[in-house]
């Protein structure tokens, strides 16, 4: 209502400023056009009566006293010219020193010879007031053209816009009016309509899922407003019913979501200490030189993996979160390179840009990123032809750069957003809870993690942690 009264008192305030400035402009053109009748009527009077013969020449004779006698009478100033446009005679005394253009422009003869009617209209602003001025032929008794009459008009608007800004003034006082009572009768009908809508909104606001909530009452409702208060009072007691469900169902995915993550966090460090013992096994020679170093770098990975399993133990029974962080300063690239030791795949190849990246990071938490990305990478390459797993380390402004690259399946584009998504998994077997883990592990680390993938062409995970 009130957008109604501000629109139609700004169209109806616009239409009568735009019919105001109409009117003014009929009515100057019509009183230009009787004022120069009425010269010309006075022009052809003079020439009838006059002795001289009616030509251009002598034009300035016959008009010599007449043409202030009809300026006097008409209470107009006009000028003659010659058909070549130099100025005759003008109603003005003394007109060598004011403003009459002693000579026609080109333009303005052109115009007036080219014109229909014979009448050429001239119109231009002088000094902030509209100016015209019109431009016909003199004709003698014989219709002969033997001149040209100008007659100037500035146009007077002083009264039409006092008019119009007292019409205004009214306007506005009562749309101001009308205004104030379209703001008192929106609040009074928006008031009464949603006087029970803001009953029902109060006691929506206030349901909650955990709390016990009542159901509305309110007296002689309309029928709408009825079906809404029966339609939530019919979902409270839903509610309770589902909150009841809810509570239970939560305890029971807690304990399942723990019993996960803990399996997948032991199964972890099980299958390098597998692949392990596995290698050691397959390449133990007792008459090897190097025997006792390579006993003692298995038995370090063993016994890292151990502590891995006894630290999710631990926290486990505390019913805490995974293993801490126990931050150390280390060299990225010999971290990376231990921690593919473990795959015996003959197409993992690892590439490092500088011998030594130092970060200041959790060794045992750098291996579980590692190894899970290559564990990923092994898993999307068994059906392809020649596959290729690139493991690169390098430095890139303030941080330390890890790519895992395969030439495996690829992730599908409806895949990618849940890639990182507890549970998620397109394998059938697993949990799902790997790469979960390497993101909250790289983003504990103000780090990152992204990925490029093509199906049927491969995957690039990228891991970023900063440097120290």
């Amino acid at each position: 209502m009130i957008l109604l009264v501000l629109v139609a008192s700004v169209l109806i305030a616009g239409v009568t400023i735009y019919q105001y400035g109409e009117q003014a402009k009929d009515y100057h053109q019509d009183r230009l056009e009787r004022k120069e009748e009425q010269i010309k009527e006075n022009i052809r009077y003079t020439l009838r009566k006059t002795t001289y013969v009616a030509t251009t020449e002598n034009l300035d004779l016959i008009f010599k006293d007449e043409i202030y006698e009809i300026a006097d009478v008409l209470n107009v100033n006009f000028n003659i010219y010659d058909l070549e446009g130099g100025l005759i005679k003008s109603s003005r005394p003394k007109f060598g020193n004011d403003s009459i253009s002693m000579c026609l422009t080109p333009s303005v003869l052109n115009h007036l010879k080219n014109s229909v009617d014979a009448r050429y209209l001239e119109e231009k602003a002088v000094a902030g007031n509209s100016y015209q001025a019109s431009y016909t032929y003199i004709l003698d008794n014989k219709f002969k053209r033997i001149g040209i009459l100008n007659l100037p008009y500035f146009e007077d608007n002083s009264f039409n816009d006092k008019e119009l800004k007292e019409f205004l003034v009214r306007l506005a006082g009562v749309y101001v009016l009308m205004l104030l009572i379209a703001i008192w009768l929106a609040f009074f009908i928006s008031k009464f309509i949603t006087r029970s809508l803001q009953d029902v909104s109060d006691r929506m606001n206030a349901t909650f899922l955990t709390n016990t909530n009542e159901k509305i009452r309110i007296d002689n409702p309309s029928s709408e407003i009825e079906k809404l208060i029966d339609a939530y009072n019919a979902m409270i007691d839903e509610l309770e019913i589902s909150a009841i469900k809810l509570a239970k169902s939560e305890r029971e995915q807690a304990w399942r979501e723990m019993a996960k993550q803990v399996a997948h966090e032991i199964k972890n460090p099980l299958t390098p200490m597998r692949l392990t013992v596995q290698s050691f096994e397959r390449k133990f020679n007792a008459d090897d030189p190097d025997i006792k170093l390579k006993i003692t770098e298995y038995s370090k990975t063993l016994i890292q993996q151990i502590d891995t399993m006894s630290s999710i133990a631990g926290a486990f029974s505390n019913f805490a979160q995974m293993p801490a962080q126990q931050n150390e300063t280390l060299n990225v690239v010999k971290i990376v390179k231990l921690g593919l030791d473990i795959f015996n795949e003959n197409y993992i190849r690892f590439i490092a840009d500088d011998e030594e990246i130092i970060a200041e990071l959790d060794r045992t938490q750098l291996i579980r990123v590692v190894t899970n990305l290559v564990k990923n990478a092994i898993q999307a390459v068994p059906d392809v032809a020649s596959p290729r797993i690139l493991v690169t380390v390098s430095a890139e402004d303030k941080f330390v750069k890890i790519s895992v690259a395969d030439n495996g399946v690829g992730i599908t584009e409806e895949n990618k957003d849940k890639i990182f998504e507890p549970k998620f998994t397109t394998k059938t077997s697993g949990m799902g809870l790997g790469l979960g883990m390497v993101k909250n592990i790289v983003e504990t680390y103000n780090g990152s993690i992204d990925f490029t993938s093509l199906p049927e062409k491969g995957t690039v995970f990228v891991v970023k942690f900063p440097r120290v």
